[in-house]
């Protein structure tokens, strides 16, 4: 390990914004089992009170890589609470450093897998969620994806009803996958656009109400870029559309510079019993196909 790495580490713990429990802080061994078990840590349900002081809504981004989007949405809205979670310290070091120096109060950031999320966080704690630019797992396992019927019974446990998750990204195997998962589960679907940059706010119009709003099978969608403008939904902070636009990450940044095209969706988890997997909904192999060889280039986790 470098000593840049070492150093980074070091500094992490002196940083107040920035939690990092250990794996035995979360998990159990069952009695006579070798199995895990997940326990709640000691700050969920009160982030609030011991990590910002405040009652203001929460909001997640999960895999957040060096902080960057993190830092620029709480500079936007002082009056909401942002997370930033990640696995990495190296990365989060960054993010950390820049809410310590500048003091920012509404920047925290978690250092855990975002499988043990729910223990960190209860029932009605979190508004919204951002997944922005995270791994499609092309050849991993569909329950590894953080948009996956696995996952989203995760956040359910601790988002409000009618709380929103936003998922920026570059891959269109993964904005489609998501979208068919929306589709199965009837979910509502605030805001759709395979290409937010080529269309812009002007051009865009509502979609509210449940799903499912795309066309079932493969190809492309024929749904063009829709409900980002003068969209106000959900409980807590005030829906954010010119965010969508104006927050980039490195990457983000990087993939516009060459061309490449920006999806975004936008939908609440509300749903009574287990969410379906998308099954044939989706089609997997075609997806891929379409995906192309930049994503062995242009997807490496976590990285923002």
């Amino acid at each position: 390990m470098g000593h840049g790495k070492l150093r980074k580490f070091a500094e992490n713990e002196t940083f107040r914004c920035l939690l990092q429990p250990d794996a035995s802080q979360v998990l159990d061994k069952e009695p006579g089992s070798r199995e895990l078990k997940l326990r709640d840590h000691a700050i969920k349900g009160r982030w609030g009170r011991d990590m910002f002081g405040n009652d203001h809504p929460i909001v997640l981004e999960l895999g957040c890589g060096k902080g960057d989007y993190t830092i620029a949405l709480a500079l936007r809205h002082p009056e909401i609470n942002y997370i930033g979670v990640d696995i990495k310290g190296a990365r989060l070091w960054k993010g950390a450093k820049y809410a310590t120096e500048n003091a920012l109060p509404n920047v925290a950031f978690l250092r855990t897998r975002i499988e043990f999320i729910d223990a960190f966080f209860g029932p009605g704690e979190v508004s919204q969620i951002w997944l922005t630019f995270s791994d499609p797992q092309l050849h991993g396992s569909e329950n590894s994806r953080l948009s996956s019927p696995l996952f989203l019974e995760r956040y359910r446990h601790f988002l409000q009803p009618g709380g929103i998750i936003h998922l920026k990204t570059d891959s269109r195997f993964l904005y489609e996958y998501t979208s068919a998962v929306c589709n199965v589960n009837g979910l509502q679907v605030l805001a759709s656009g395979i290409d937010i940059y080529r269309l812009g706010l002007d051009q865009v119009q509502p979609i509210l109400g449940p799903g499912p709003i795309l066309p079932p099978g493969p190809g492309p969608s024929s749904m063009p870029c829709s409900s980002l403008k003068a969209l106000f939904v959900g409980p807590g902070p005030e829906y954010d559309v010119q965010a969508v636009f104006e927050v980039q990450t490195f990457y983000e940044k990087m993939f516009l510079e060459m061309g490449l095209p920006i999806t975004y969706l936008a939908f609440c988890i509300d749903h009574d019993g287990p969410y379906a997997f998308p099954g044939e909904a989706f089609d997997a192999d075609f997806w891929l196909e379409a995906e192309g060889p930049r994503r062995s280039f242009s997807h490496q986790p976590n990285k923002k």
